[in-house]
C-alpha cells in the first residue's frame, strides 16, 4: 500500500552543479531539522577515493549521519538504478526513525531514478542494434524516426529525427518486450509516489563556480590526491570508479605522458565541463527551487528552505 503523502511526509533534496557548497550547507540544515543525510554523488560511495570524490571528512560525519559514503569496493561496478534501491530504503528507515531524510549530490540521473524511478528497460540486443545501424546506414536516421513515429509517437516527438542511438534504443524496447518506451514509463513510479519533496538547487556565476573548482582541485593537490592515485592504479578498478573526475588526468602525468602542471591544468578544465553539464541538467528540471550563493548567505538559504518545508 503506498505511502500517503503529507507535510510530515518530506524528504529534502539538495542539488547542483560540484565544488557549489552542498555539503557544508546540508550538514548545517540537518542538524538543525533533525535530518540525516543521504549522498547522490556516484563517487563518494567508493572507498579509497576520498580526496577524488571529494567525500564528507569524519569531522562532518560526526556532525550528521551520512549514508552512502564510502562504504564500497572501488573494484565495483556502481550504477542509478544500485542507488535507488538503496536510497529508497535508507529513505524509508529514516523516516521510521522520526528524521528528515536529506539527498544531497551532484549526479543528475541517480536524482532523477530516485524522484521519478526507473523503467525496465530490457538489455541491449546486439543483432538488432546492428541491423538497425545498417539501416541508417542505408537510409538516414530520419527514415527509421518516422517508424518510430508510428509505434511511438510520443517517445518519437521527444528524440530529435538525426539521434539515431536514441531512435534506435526505442526500436529496441518495443522489439524486446512488444511495449513501447512511453507504456513501460507510464509504469515507472518514484519517491514522489510515496512523498512530498522538496528539491533546492545552488548555483551562481559560472566564472565563480570555476574560480570555486580551480581552487578546490589546487586543495587536492596539496592533500595528497597524487598519492591516492598511486593506490588506486595499483587495484583493478571497476568502469564506474574510474570515471572519477582526477584519475585519469593524475594517471597520464604517472604514466609520464605529460608534466604535473598539464595534469593539474586538465583537471581543472574537465570538471569545468562536468559542472557545466550539471547545471544544464539540473536547470531542465523546474520543480528545483534555486539560491544564488553569491546573493543569498548560507545561513539565508538555509531558513529559506526551513520555511519552505515547514
Amino acid at each position: 500500500m503506498p505511502i500517503k503523502k503529507t507535510p510530515d511526509n518530506i524528504a529534502i533534496f539538495i542539488v547542483g552543479p560540484t565544488a557549489i557548497g552542498k555539503t557544508n550547507l546540508s550538514i548545517r540544515l540537518a542538524r538543525r531539522i533533525n535530518g540525516e543525510i543521504i549522498s547522490a554523488d556516484s563517487m563518494q560511495i567508493y572507498r579509497g577515493m576520498k580526496i577524488l570524490s571529494q567525500a564528507p571528512t569524519h569531522a562532518e560525519k560526526n556532525k550528521i549521519r551520512h549514508h552512502l559514503t564510502e562504504t564500497l569496493d572501488p573494484r565495483r561496478e556502481y550504477s542509478a538504478a544500485i542507488f535507488r534501491n538503496k536510497a529508497s530504503a535508507i529513505i524509508d528507515s529514516i523516516r521510521k526513525r522520526k528524521k528528515i531524510p536529506i539527498v544531497v549530490g551532484g549526479s543528475g540521473l541517480y536524482v532523477k531514478s530516485l524522484v521519478d524511478g526507473l523503467f525496465p528497460a530490457p538489455e541491449a540486443d546486439p543483432i538488432f542494434r546492428k541491423k538497425m545501424e545498417g539501416f541508417v546506414s542505408r537510409y538516414g536516421s530520419r527514415r527509421l524516426h518516422k517508424k518510430l513515429s508510428k509505434i511511438d509517437p510520443e517517445a518519437a516527438g521527444k528524440i530529435h529525427p538525426n539521434d539515431a542511438r536514441r531512435i534506435i534504443r526505442a526500436l529496441e524496447i518495443y522489439n524486446s518486450t512488444g511495449k513501447t518506451m512511453s507504456e513501460l514509463k507510464q509504469k515507472t513510479k518514484g519517491l514522489k509516489e510515496a512523498y512530498n519533496i522538496k528539491m533546492f538547487g545552488l548555483t551562481g556565476p559560472r566564472e565563480d563556480i570555476y574560480s570555486r573548482i580551480d581552487s578546490r582541485i589546487d586543495h587536492m593537490f596539496g592533500s595528497g590526491i597524487l598519492g591516492e592515485v598511486r593506490k588506486l592504479k595499483r587495484k583493478h578498478l571497476s568502469k564506474t570508479a574510474k570515471a572519477v573526475l582526477g584519475f585519469k588526468e593524475l594517471s597520464g602525468y604517472l604514466d609520464a605522458e605529460y608534466d604535473l602542471d598539464t595534469a593539474r591544468s586538465l583537471m581543472k578544465t574537465n570538471t569545468r565541463h562536468f559542472a557545466k553539464k550539471q547545471l544544464t541538467w539540473f536547470e531542465a528540471d523546474k520543480r528545483i527551487k534555486w539560491f544564488d550563493v553569491n546573493k543569498l548567505s548560507e545561513s539565508k538559504i538555509i531558513n529559506k528552505i526551513i520555511q519552505e518545508v515547514s
